[in-house]
């Protein structure tokens, strides 16, 4: 049972990590480079970002892993001094799914659905529809809850460390 134990909590904490890096990455690089753009290359550019990141390794390997395996960590973690990190941690990365869920996937169909006319005027007019500042503004918040999340399951995994018996 340790090994398993231990093995839920690495797999949920790498998974968590790499989710933040992805969101900080959007924050940090892509979302301040496109907004440097004009209304047609960031149009089009978003478009095919979002398309190109809603694959298995994202969606399947990482995003909903996250949740699962943290879900994993703690029902292993009961009764042991870890469990409170790994609930809080559960907790930040349920809003942060939510939000997601909520707010930037709408956001990023909405921008697809909308193509990709030759029409400046309209692609200036997508571009405002999808609202960045709210795109970027709850994508900051995903940043830090996700961060958070990815602390605490690392402090979970000291606490592991220091409450199993070596053989």
């Amino acid at each position: 049972m340790d090994t398993l134990r231990t093995l839920a909590l690495l797999l949920a904490t790498v998974t968590t990590g790499m989710v933040a890096g992805v969101f900080a990455l959007y924050a940090h690089t892509i979302m301040p480079g496109l907004e440097r753009t004009d209304d047609r290359t960031f149009v089009s550019a978003f478009q095919n970002i979002d398309r190109a990141i809603i694959n298995p390794w994202f969606i399947g390997g990482g995003f909903f892993a996250a949740l699962i395996l943290t879900i994993c960590a703690l029902l292993t973690q009961l009764g042991r001094p870890a469990l409170p990190w790994v609930i809080a941690a559960l907790v930040l990365y349920a809003i942060t799914v939510g939000i997601t869920i909520a707010v930037n996937v709408p956001l990023n169909d909405a921008i697809k659905a909308a193509g990709l006319p030759d029409n400046p005027t309209e692609l200036a007019a997508i571009r405002e529809a999808f609202g960045e500042a709210r795109w970027r503004a709850f994508n900051l918040v995903r940043v830090v809850l996700n961060t958070a999340a990815f602390v605490l399951l690392a402090w979970s995994l000291v606490l592991e460390g220091r409450t199993t018996p070596t053989p």
